[in-house]
Protein backbone atom coordinates (compact mmCIF):
# COMPACT_ATOMS: atom_id res chain seq x y z
CA UNK A 1 0.00 0.00 0.00
CA UNK A 2 1.62 3.22 -1.15
CA UNK A 3 1.71 6.13 1.55
CA UNK A 4 0.15 9.65 0.21
CA UNK A 5 1.53 12.91 1.60
CA UNK A 6 0.84 16.73 0.82
CA UNK A 7 3.95 18.96 0.23
CA UNK A 8 3.92 22.51 0.59
CA UNK A 9 5.46 24.48 -2.21
CA UNK A 10 7.30 27.94 -2.69
CA UNK A 11 9.09 28.83 -5.09
CA UNK A 12 12.13 31.03 -3.90
CA UNK A 13 12.26 34.30 -4.74
CA UNK A 14 16.55 34.46 -4.36
CA UNK A 15 17.33 31.35 -6.32
CA UNK A 16 14.27 30.24 -8.26
CA UNK A 17 14.05 27.04 -7.38
CA UNK A 18 11.00 25.37 -5.97
CA UNK A 19 11.10 24.66 -2.31
CA UNK A 20 8.75 21.68 -0.83
CA UNK A 21 8.13 20.05 2.57
CA UNK A 22 5.69 17.82 4.48
CA UNK A 23 3.71 19.88 7.06
CA UNK A 24 4.14 17.88 10.37
CA UNK A 25 6.78 15.34 9.03
CA UNK A 26 10.12 16.12 10.39
CA UNK A 27 12.46 16.46 7.75
CA UNK A 28 10.87 16.15 5.23
CA UNK A 29 11.58 18.82 2.83
CA UNK A 30 13.65 19.62 -0.60
CA UNK A 31 14.24 21.71 -3.36
CA UNK A 32 14.45 21.39 -7.12
CA UNK A 33 14.62 23.38 -10.73
CA UNK A 34 11.19 22.31 -11.73
CA UNK A 35 8.35 20.66 -9.87
CA UNK A 36 8.74 17.44 -11.11
CA UNK A 37 12.28 17.80 -9.73
CA UNK A 38 11.09 18.55 -6.18
CA UNK A 39 8.54 16.03 -6.53
CA UNK A 40 11.28 12.96 -7.12
CA UNK A 41 13.05 14.92 -4.42
CA UNK A 42 10.66 14.93 -1.78
CA UNK A 43 9.68 11.25 -2.95
CA UNK A 44 13.37 10.24 -2.37
CA UNK A 45 13.70 11.75 1.41
CA UNK A 46 10.19 10.40 2.39
CA UNK A 47 11.04 7.02 1.21
CA UNK A 48 14.20 7.44 3.37
CA UNK A 49 12.45 8.61 6.11
CA UNK A 50 10.30 6.13 6.19
CA UNK A 51 12.98 3.61 6.12
CA UNK A 52 13.07 4.35 9.60
CA UNK A 53 9.03 3.16 10.34
CA UNK A 54 6.30 5.55 10.35
CA UNK A 55 7.30 8.98 11.88
CA UNK A 56 5.52 10.30 14.81
CA UNK A 57 3.87 13.69 12.76
CA UNK A 58 4.09 16.85 14.72
CA UNK A 59 0.66 18.24 12.73
CA UNK A 60 -1.64 17.56 10.12
CA UNK A 61 -2.12 19.26 6.50
CA UNK A 62 -5.39 21.28 7.06
CA UNK A 63 -5.59 23.86 4.01
CA UNK A 64 -5.20 27.46 3.01
CA UNK A 65 -6.59 30.50 3.67
CA UNK A 66 -7.00 33.97 1.96
CA UNK A 67 -5.80 36.79 5.02
CA UNK A 68 -7.39 40.08 3.60
CA UNK A 69 -5.69 43.31 5.76
CA UNK A 70 -7.61 46.53 5.18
Amino acid sequence: MANSYTAVVERCAETGLYVGYVPGFPGAHSQGETLEELNENLTEVVSMLLADGEPEMDGNYVGTQTVVVA
